[in-house]
């Protein structure tokens, strides 16, 4: 494919970007509580998305892009941590290592993991572990996303176990780590490294994939090839991957160990404001349910029928049904679902109401999974700000 390239003037130049949010790159954004900027801009490759900031890039997918069983690739949400991100990458030189406690050291081009190894295929959720952060009572630090921080993709490339097995995993090995492209603007900063157990990352899902619906990926979404680790938080879907080392020990460095950690509680909450006793890494993803249309605050008419629509999805797990109220929660009905395209996938569905009588109503949408997870009706509490999954009501006024 040869070189790619976008100058960072490019990724910097759009309506406003340039603002007081930039410091903002300075500081491993979880660090910090961004400002909800609500703004649109748009960036090479992407049509127009919410801001959240600039120094790292935060562009949120505005909800009518939902509408959508896949998520097109120009409106994906786009999430890095570190503010020195790449933006020209020449895939003729671009290698991924396979190092560290292995037989043999193996270095791969772009053409060599599309030529050398299966081709392998499928749909699923990417989700930011904040998405729904700015739910949360009282309000926790990071950015301030609401729903947007998601997206439904087709991925394809290759396995990891595949790669893992080219080179030899020796007896021993502990966990295997990640590292992308992006840097931080200090020496201080700690680049961005994640990890995975090896049991996990031999596991048959978990992809290095370099296309997105079937084309390329796109430089903000981890061009030429990211890790993709389906029914996990996006997180672990180490963008512009370039090292993978297998080691003999457990990795404990600043992006396991001290961020991206949730209470060691069944539910990850505890009661709001307060500090947890002991933390674990955030890995699954709940189960969770959106109303994309009615739009909140829409104005609806006595007698006609309206199609309430929305998605639903889990943790790599088949969404069994959702249920839909326009009473509040008093009562219940069971929405058609859509199209099934997998267990990492999210599924949309469909109900069709005829108000009887003008006035207000509050709609609201749950979901359950095949092994009876579902969602609470009362937001759960922890001070990072995951695993947001509160079943979200809808007002509307009918006329």
């Amino acid at each position: 494919m040869g070189m790619i390239h976008f100058t960072r003037r490019d990724f910097l130049r759009t309506a406003g970007v340039l603002t007081a949010m930039t410091v903002l790159g300075e500081i491993p954004a979880e660090l910090i509580a961004a400002v909800d900027a609500r703004r649109l801009a748009r960036y090479p490759e992407k049509t127009d998305l919410i801001l959240l900031t600039s120094r790292p890039p935060q562009l949120e997918t505005p909800l009518q892009y939902f509408r959508e069983l896949l998520t097109p690739n120009d409106a994906l949400f786009v999430r890095w941590h570190l503010a020195n991100i790449p933006t020209s990458i020449d895939t003729q030189q671009w290698r991924l290592a396979v190092s560290g406690n292995i037989d043999k050291e193996v270095r791969l081009s772009l053409d060599e993991l599309k030529t050398k190894f299966e081709k392998v295929s499928y749909t699923a959720v990417m989700q930011c572990s904040g998405n729904g952060r700015s739910f949360f009572e009282p309000r926790v630090a990071g950015g301030q996303w609401k729903n947007g921080s998601m997206g439904n993709t087709t991925w394809t490339g290759v396995r990891l176990r595949d790669l893992l097995n080219a080179a030899g995993v020796k007896p021993g090995s502990v966990d295997i780590s990640f590292k992308g492209l992006d840097k931080g603007t200090l020496p201080t900063v700690p680049d961005f490294v994640k990890s995975l157990p090896v049991d996990k990352a031999m596991e048959d899902d978990i992809l290095v994939a370099y296309e997105m619906n079937g084309k390329p990926l796109l430089m903000l979404n981890g061009f030429p090839v990211r890790l993709v680790v389906p029914g996990w938080y996006a997180t672990y879907w180490v963008k512009s991957l370039t090292e993978i080392m297998v080691l003999p020990k457990s990795f404990e460095e600043f992006w396991m160990k001290t961020a991206y950690r949730i209470p060691d509680t069944p539910c990850g909450c505890i009661p709001p404001g307060s500090k947890p006793q002991k933390t674990v890494p955030v890995t699954r993803m709940t189960t969770r349910s959106l109303i994309v249309e009615p739009a909140d605050g829409a104005k609806l008419k006595v007698h006609k029928p309206v199609t309430i629509t929305g998605l639903a999805f889990s943790g790599g797990y088949i969404v069994k049904d959702v249920i839909v109220s326009v009473d509040g929660g008093k009562t219940w009905s069971r929405a058609t679902l859509g199209k099934d395209l997998g267990k990492y996938s999210w599924i949309q569905w469909s109900y069709t109401w005829r108000p009887a009588k003008s006035g207000n109503y509050t709609l609201m949408a749950r979901a359950t999974n095949s092994i009876g997870e579902s969602q609470p009706f009362e937001g759960l509490w922890n001070p990072s700000g995951y695993l947001w999954n509160k079943v979200e009501p809808i007002d509307v006024s009918v006329q």
